[in-house]
């Protein structure tokens, strides 16, 4: 991606039952819980866990689907569909919980940060999380009406899967928060986006939310050549680690 840390080494890591754990072993760092998209902890989840290590957190990558071993994803925007939105909050919390207690983090702030599904998630994390102190979502899928959130004609939301979308979450967040998103995104239109910064005026919090001209879906994902935009990558993550330095470190 370009901005791959050149300290790599001094990053330590583990496999848990809770994800993917990353931390330098010379110093006690800020806290960042990393969620995943919708095809699960991959090893790209991994490597950004190990790149935000070296750039001065510790990370935990968790595993939102730790308890469905065996899953099988033939449609990703059905399976968003189905999945029990209090049940994946419950994991973040879990994810949070661990992380503050962990002695890498030594009780310092913890944030949270999420990537397409994951990044819907964030915005969950953020009003309905305790312990949070930042959240960052890169484009999160933000309404019920547009994208793989929609359900499909003769389809319902299970309104107890599904009580409210990441906008209607976003005006009760409880943290500051920054939203990068692509211009060219076919699964969240810049109104959504545009509504999500109005949501999170109402909801008092510090935010920011960034729209990155010639950028689509999964533009930080550089193991997807066809979606990568190094520009766009680099100025995100820039902002990210600028964010995290300020509202959990300060």
């Amino acid at each position: 991606m370009a901005m791959l840390p050149r300290t790599m080494e001094s990053v330590i890591t583990s496999e848990l039952e809770l994800g993917y754990l990353a931390h330098r072993a010379d110093a006690v760092q800020p806290g960042v819980v990393v969620i995943h998209d919708v095809w699960g902890l991959s090893d790209h989840y991994r490597d950004l866990a190990r790149r935000l290590a070296a750039d001065g957190f510790s990370v935990l990558a968790v595993d939102l689907y730790r308890r469905h071993p065996d899953a099988k994803i033939p449609d990703p925007g059905r399976w968003m569909r189905g999945l029990s939105d209090p049940q994946m909050i419950g994991e973040m919390q879990t994810a949070v919980d661990f992380l503050a207690k962990y002695a890498s983090v030594g009780r310092r702030r913890v944030g949270v940060v999420g990537f397409c599904m994951g990044g819907s998630y964030a915005i969950h994390a953020a009003a309905g999380c305790r312990g949070l102190s930042a959240a960052v979502s890169f484009y999160g899928i933000l309404s019920h009406e547009h994208g793989l959130l929609a359900p499909l004609p003769g389809e319902t939301l299970d309104p107890l899967r599904k009580p409210r979308s990441p906008l209607e979450a976003a005006r009760d967040v409880r943290c500051p928060l920054l939203g990068c998103f692509g211009a060219d995104d076919p699964y969240v239109p810049t109104d959504d986006v545009a509504r999500l910064d109005q949501q999170l005026d109402a909801s008092g919090q510090p935010h920011e939310v960034i729209v990155y001209p010639s950028a689509g879906h999964a533009f930080v994902n550089d193991t997807r050549p066809e979606m990568f935009r190094p520009e766009a990558a680099r100025d995100a993550w820039s902002r990210m680690l600028a964010w995290f330095q300020r509202h959990l470190t300060s």
